[in-house]
């Protein structure tokens, strides 16, 4: 069985893997997680020795084929938390990440599946993120680009939010900024200022936030 610290990490390296579709290096993970290199050195030894991931010295990790099976599984555990929280219990979609940590640990398959058939099998959570199915299969999803790499004039929807930390979900809920949300874009600053118009008014967002951001075209949602 493993630790919740040990699947905290898989977690990590499953996002930061799909992020950059890069081996995950020990300084970006310690960065993730905010704890030391020699700290993740050492978990990331003990992983490797469950065969949840394939280390190679200075190259940095990936998860296994089984250690992407427990990625996923913990993912699906955390996201449906997250659309139970939301759409049972009202908490706000910007606040439910941090509870679904502590809950994803702790719950067994049997809840997990009731959960998802209480809900009606969705397949996002309140961030826009897939959520895998009993078998562990993520949803055909369309393809998207980053708010950050838009042209001025462009009408979009969003789509998913990555998430980063909880203060940038709060500081997007805050402007208005959520999954299906129409966006228009109206300036590109030069220093990376992304001014987007939206229902509750007009947002100038940092280019980090921008990045975190998945839209599709509006035409693209009409069709």
């Amino acid at each position: 069985m493993l630790s919740a610290v040990m699947e905290d990490y898989i977690k990590a390296i499953y996002a930061i893997q799909n992020d950059t579709d890069e081996r995950v290096g020990t300084s970006g993970l310690a960065d993730y997680l905010d704890v030391t290199s020699p700290t993740v050195s050492s978990m990331l030894k003990k992983l490797e020795e469950r065969g949840l991931v394939d280390r190679e010295e200075y190259r940095g990790v990936t998860l296994t084929d089984e250690g992407e099976v427990v990625a996923l599984e913990i993912l699906r555990h955390h996201r449906l938390l997250e659309a139970f929280l939301t759409e049972q219990l009202d908490y706000d979609w910007a606040d439910v990440h941090e509870e679904a940590d502590r809950l994803e640990h702790h719950v067994s398959e049997e809840l997990t599946d009731r959960i998802a058939e209480a809900l009606g099998n969705p397949g996002v959570d309140p961030h826009g993120d897939p959520i895998p199915d009993a078998d562990l299969q993520l949803p055909d999803a369309d393809a998207t680009t980053r708010l950050s790499t838009a042209a001025e004039g462009d009408e979009v929807v969003v789509r998913r939010i990555r998430h980063q930390g909880d203060e940038e979900l709060r500081y997007l809920s805050d402007a208005g900024i959520e999954p299906g949300v129409e966006l228009e874009v109206l300036e590109i600053a030069p220093f990376g200022l992304v001014t987007v118009r939206t229902p509750a008014g007009e947002q100038s967002l940092p280019e980090e936030i921008a990045r975190l951001i998945e839209t599709t075209a509006t035409s693209e949602a009409e069709a």
